[in-house]
């Protein structure tokens, strides 16, 4: 080292510094459109070899947006469609994104007893392992559905190996939610250890936690609303993990039937995804989930450090 040079956090910036934006996450759920809970009750599991896949396509779509903005992100891609497409998963590692676990049956995990939640975690790691030849530790429930009611499953991903997780989401839903979870990456501890966890985006508008930046949530709202949402949460010194699926960048998938409410919450919007989707790659900074959360850790420190 030379001598009398400071490291970066031992000197405080200076009032003409411009800070850098904070590097966010752009996490992709791989699933097919008959895949999402949603339409459990009017597609059987037992009907899904039946359907034409479509997942294939809308997520190379994808694929091909990401690198013409030279953008990386984290692809949750789901057990069943990983062992019936291991192209698929071989060529969005090959592009140079994260791979992480969205379950092998995209079952809700509150749904299902800790032994049964093992067994699908357990085949659906071994099966993105066995085609990528390499560890797989970032998790994503299907719906976000590690709950009050659930978080024995933190233990059983603790006891399994994983690292990462972006599961729980700090609002109010009827099917996920726990508005009383941190709004920033956080470490969780537990008796077995400790697991990162990366929740998806929500702004805090009036005191309430507002959801932005994912999913349906991304569609419904203007654009304009979106970016302010998301600009708010940065300005916070908070990154965030803008959530999408393949299936929303197929605005031409077949119509199902899993009633009015469902059907708004799937449909909406479905014609703008794309677009939206280049807007936002502009105004923000992306990479993968681990790569954000690393940024965001050191420059907090140097932060703390050098207050």
């Amino acid at each position: 080292m030379i001598k009398n040079q400071r490291l970066p956090w031992e000197t405080k910036p200076s009032a003409t510094d411009t800070p850098r934006p904070l590097l966010n996450a752009l996490t992709i759920d791989v699933e097919d459109y008959y895949h999402v809970s949603g339409f459990d009750r009017c597609v059987s599991r037992s009907q899904w070899e039946m359907l034409p896949p479509r997942v294939g396509d809308s997520t190379h779509r994808l694929l091909d947006l990401l690198a013409e903005a030279g953008v990386r992100g984290t692809f949750f891609i789901l057990g069943w469609v990983a062992e019936r497409q291991p192209s698929l998963v071989r060529a969005i590692r090959a592009a140079g994104h994260e791979v992480g676990c969205h379950s092998y049956a995209h079952r809700l995990i509150y749904e299902q007893s800790p032994k049964q939640f093992r067994v699908d975690l357990r085949l659906a790691r071994l099966v993105l392992e066995d085609i990528l030849g390499e560890s797989v530790c970032s998790y994503r429930a299907p719906s976000f559905s590690i709950t009050k009611h659930s978080e024995w499953a933190l233990d059983v991903l603790l006891e399994e190996g994983f690292l990462f997780d972006s599961s729980i989401y700090p609002t109010h839903h009827d099917r996920y939610g726990m508005a009383d979870a941190p709004l920033y990456p956080h470490r969780i501890e537990r008796a077995g250890g400790c697991l990162w966890e990366f929740p998806p985006p929500v702004w805090r508008l009036m005191r309430y936690p507002l959801p932005v930046g994912g999913g349906g949530y991304f569609r419904l709202y203007p654009y304009g609303m979106t970016r302010r949402g998301l600009r708010a949460i940065n300005a916070a010194n908070r990154p965030f993990a803008v959530y999408l699926h393949p299936w929303e960048f197929d605005p031409e998938q077949p119509r199902l039937r899993p009633g009015a409410l469902r059907a708004f919450r799937h449909y909406v919007g479905l014609r703008k995804t794309e677009t939206r989707l280049i807007r936002l790659l502009r105004d923000f900074r992306f990479a993968t989930m681990s790569e954000a959360l690393g940024e965001w850790l050191t420059s907090t420190e140097a932060l703390q450090r050098a207050a």
